[in-house]
């Protein structure tokens, strides 16, 4: 990630359809927030739930919850899920399966700018978190999930552009996968795909 950071999390019930959304000022400010992202991850990785039983998934208290739900919803991050449930208790679900922002887009908004470098660093620290947890439990796992597992990293050495393009080349391989796998294949698991990129600015001249 850089200053145009992406988080992508499909859930398994889908949402209203639309696939992405490049987060506005006020859906950066709203989702810069230690509760209201983990909910949101929750929810696309999760499918949809109420706020009670995210309530006991994250630790928090159904009052709690339930504020921070409305809050994602009346920024459009997350919506009602009517299918689901029997009227008494409201479900939610998310209303995109991933998103991205770049505090670039937003120069002269400071509270914008800073929910995304927050937002930034937070997603920084949870990849980092995922990664240590597979390799604290790598040994439990079958040995052909440990060879297809990898870990590499490469020292390239292009322009701007070029690193732009090839991010672009390798979105579209993700998805091509994304929308080429069976959710149902009993062999199969849930896998993340973590990247980074980056000017190395210790080797700058």
């Amino acid at each position: 990630m850089d200053d145009d950071s992406r988080q992508q999390r499909p859930g398994p019930a889908g949402g209203s359809g639309r696939r992405h959304v490049d987060l506005s000022p006020e859906q950066l400010v709203t989702l810069a927030h230690p509760i209201r992202s983990r909910l949101l991850s929750a929810l696309r990785t999760g499918g949809p739930a109420t706020a009670s039983v995210l309530a006991l998934r994250l630790g928090t208290n159904s009052g709690t919850t339930s504020y921070h739900l409305r809050r994602l919803a009346e920024v459009g991050l997350i919506e009602d899920a009517p299918e689901h449930g029997d009227g008494r208790d409201r479900w939610w679900r998310p209303a995109q399966e991933s998103h991205s922002f770049s505090a670039q887009n937003h120069p002269g908004d400071a509270d914008a700018v800073a929910a995304s470098d927050w937002l930034h660093e937070h997603y920084l620290r949870l990849s980092h978190r995922r990664a240590e947890d597979w390799a604290e439990q790598r040994r439990e796992w079958p040995a052909p999930w440990r060879s297809a597992a990898t870990m590499s990293d490469w020292a390239l050495h292009l322009t701007p552009e070029q690193l732009t393009a090839m991010n672009v080349e390798i979105d579209a391989v993700i998805e091509r996968w994304r929308g080429g796998t069976d959710p149902g294949d009993p062999a199969a698991e849930r896998v993340a795909v973590i990247l980074y990129d980056f000017p190395e600015p210790d080797l700058r001249a």
